[in-house]
């Protein structure tokens, strides 16, 4: 049994996923020189356009290459970039959903899609499809994978977030007991 009283311990359920230590200094916390404007703007340029990429990858993956987990992993790729540019304080504006919800919110997603077929008598993961016609005479048709594949393309997203913000935690504290 654990001491109420220990400061390792968290006290709020709030406090358990926030991680004790940063991993990389923050942008107020480098020294100008250690900093590359050219690589900030750059990373910041690029990273609308990984994002798009990685939804083309989610929404293509039925036809071509891509799908859930390849979007899912060029949008965490974004974040790594952003991440390894300008450290946890970019992350995290740049983010502003807890990684630990968004992986929570995939997985839920996940299973109620593979799950639901079931329930019309069919196997799971079984797969339908619903057209419908537009006004100006074109069809869309969804299939019901493509919620499987945003599930997925979540739970990722959410994963490599949570890595993200829990890799490395005692790099600071290691600097610090060096000097």
């Amino acid at each position: 049994m654990v001491p109420k009283d220990d400061p390792d311990v968290p006290s709020r359920v709030e406090d358990r996923d926030t991680p004790r230590q940063p991993w990389l200094l923050t942008a107020e916390d480098q020294p100008p020189l250690r900093r590359s404007v050219v690589l900030e703007v750059t990373a910041r340029a690029v990273f609308p356009t990984v994002l798009l990429l990685s939804v083309y990858l989610l929404f293509a993956g039925h036809h071509h290459l891509g799908g859930g987990f390849a979007g899912g992993l060029v949008a965490g790729l974004a974040f790594v970039l952003r991440y390894a540019v300008a450290g946890s304080a970019e992350l995290f504006a740049a983010v502003r959903v807890r990684p630990l919800a968004l992986t929570g919110a995939g997985l839920a997603l996940t299973t109620v899609s593979a799950l639901s077929p079931v329930a019309f008598g069919e196997p799971v993961l079984a797969s339908g499809k619903v057209t419908s016609h537009t006004p100006w005479g074109s069809e869309i048709a969804l299939n019901s994978n493509l919620a499987l594949d945003i599930g997925v393309y979540v739970l990722i997203l959410g994963a490599v977030l949570d890595l993200l913000r829990t890799l490395g935690a005692g790099v600071r504290s290691r600097e610090g007991e060096e000097e």
